[in-house]
């Protein structure tokens, strides 16, 4: 019983797909493009472990000490971009280099891991905001074909003509909103991950620089 059903969905689904032609087509490739890159991302965040920061606190406790060897330590073990900028912060500063130029060197390395985390966020973002233009599109073609129907029907109108064609033509605006809506949450929430550790990242540079300054006074 179970696979009849799994098959009469398939059928239907199937059907659907027919009916909604090219437009609907597109619109699944769309989603199954913005399924993968939000997989990529979240893959990326895991790996990179980009939510923990207990190390920063490890790393300004060394700094404070001037153990620049243990501080190399813990960041070398950690995977967190947030440890590449503290890395190069603690470079430029034991370096004597020109504090403005310490600092837009280390800025330059913090916009490249940024860079590095906002990769492929513009392809979810095109399908979200592509994926409803594109359904009323394929509605609006729905549309015409229908009345084109109904003109070629003359007299004989038929009912069921105009609102077979009418539903099929809105069968690709929903298509494009089912498709739009979970992109637009995706983008906002990796986004959000993403502003979250920019915050982190930005108050590691500014207390490793400020305590730079507190040391040489």
């Amino acid at each position: 019983m179970h696979s009849i059903d799994v098959e009469l969905s398939f059928t239907r689904a199937g059907e659907l797909i027919e009916a909604g032609g090219p437009v609907v087509m597109a619109l699944i490739a769309m989603s199954i493009v913005g399924l993968a890159v939000l997989l990529l991302k979240t893959w990326q965040f895991f790996v990179l472990k980009i939510d923990k920061r207990d190390f920063i606190e490890q790393v300004m406790v060394a700094w404070r000490k001037h153990d620049i060897a243990g501080m190399r330590n813990i960041l070398s073990s950690n995977k967190n971009p947030i440890a590449r900028v503290i890395e190069t912060a603690v470079q430029v500063s034991t370096d004597n280099i020109d504090v403005q130029l310490a600092r837009e060197e280390v800025i330059r390395v913090a916009t490249l891991q940024l860079a590095n985390l906002r990769s492929y966020l513009r392809i979810i973002e095109v399908i979200a905001a592509l994926s409803p233009l594109l359904g009323l599109f394929g509605t609006v073609l729905g549309m015409i074909e229908a009345f084109h129907r109904l003109e070629h029907a003359g007299t004989a109108v038929d009912p069921a003509v105009l609102s077979g064609g009418i539903w099929e033509a809105l069968l690709t605006t929903a298509t494009g909103l089912a498709v739009a809506i979970p992109a637009i949450i995706a983008l906002n929430w990796l986004e959000h991950r993403i502003e979250n550790f920019k915050l982190a990242m930005e108050d590691a540079m500014t207390r490793i620089f400020t305590s730079q300054a507190i040391s040489i006074k």
